[in-house]
């Protein structure tokens, strides 16, 4: 099969003008040209499959709407739609039924959705959740009618027949399609976003190594302690404390080796994970 050119979305004003052809018309229509498409030439054939997909885009319009609001442009979705359109009618195969969107509905749904999972996310959550967040809202308006009060997790857990933990993680990653702007004033101020975060003080990193590393300290050896005083403190060379101690300098090395060895257990050993 040759392959036919994607061709120009028409604008609004002649998108609305096709968009007045009822569904039985466009159906008609469709399934005319498509039949003719199947006798004539190659090059004839392109020219009638191009139309095939003019006269059915306001149907990849209607999909796309489907979801707007969700981070991504309408543009955008529109021609994520109408390429998916343009894919179905060049694979479709008349001798299997003369209805194209019976086949090519679920192609651009399926195309929206996998241009969601790929990039509509700030933060991507795992895949079964991106899948259960359709059906979580649409259960969510649901039973908000039905129950006159918003459901809670247990209840659309329920209603989707699947753990309650996911739902929860479904509707906590509500807003990872949407990225907050560090300059976008806070409602409750107006100062910037970036403005109210916390910046870190270089002082409590040293304090955690402090606590850390004191009880592990006071359980060296006095000589060790001493090799740790006159190197770190004092800022002494390892020469010097070779000298001192009255061993080499390749002896004093393979002490601060062992040392830093028997530290590393020992924080290690008292940590939670190792708990």
């Amino acid at each position: 099969m040759s392959s036919v050119a994607i061709p120009t979305i028409p604008n609004r004003s002649t998108a609305s003008i096709t968009g007045q052809v009822s569904s039985a018309e466009r159906k008609a229509r469709t399934a005319e040209l498509l039949d003719r498409a199947r006798e004539c030439p190659p090059g004839e054939r392109d020219g009638l499959l191009e139309e095939v997909i003019v006269l059915n885009i306001p149907v990849a319009r209607t999909l796309a709407a489907r979801y707007r609001n969700r981070g991504q442009s309408l543009d955008e979705l529109e021609q994520v739609a109408c390429l998916a359109l343009t894919r179905a009618v060049q694979s479709f195969d008349p001798a299997r039924g003369d209805d194209l969107l019976v086949f090519a509905v679920p192609s651009i749904l399926g195309e929206l959705k996998r241009h969601f999972r790929s990039a509509a996310w700030a933060v991507r959550p795992p895949r079964r959740i991106q899948e259960i967040r359709p059906r979580l809202v649409a259960a969510e308006e649901e039973l908000a009618q039905h129950l006159g009060r918003p459901p809670t997790p247990q209840e659309l857990a329920d209603e989707l027949d699947c753990p309650p933990a996911e739902v929860e993680e479904a509707l906590a990653c509500g807003d990872l399609a949407h990225a907050a702007s560090l300059d976008e004033p806070v409602a409750a101020t107006g100062s910037p976003l970036g403005d109210l975060l916390p910046a870190t003080e270089p002082g409590f990193e040293h304090s955690e190594a402090v606590a850390m590393l004191g009880p592990a300290c006071r359980k060296l050896k006095p000589r060790d302690r001493r090799i740790l005083r006159m190197r770190f403190y004092e800022q002494r060379t390892q020469q010097e404390i070779a000298d001192e101690l009255g061993v080499t300098q390749v002896q004093v090395s393979r002490l601060l080796q062992r040392i830093f060895t028997d530290l590393r257990r020992a924080v290690g050993a008292g940590s939670p994970r190792a708990a």
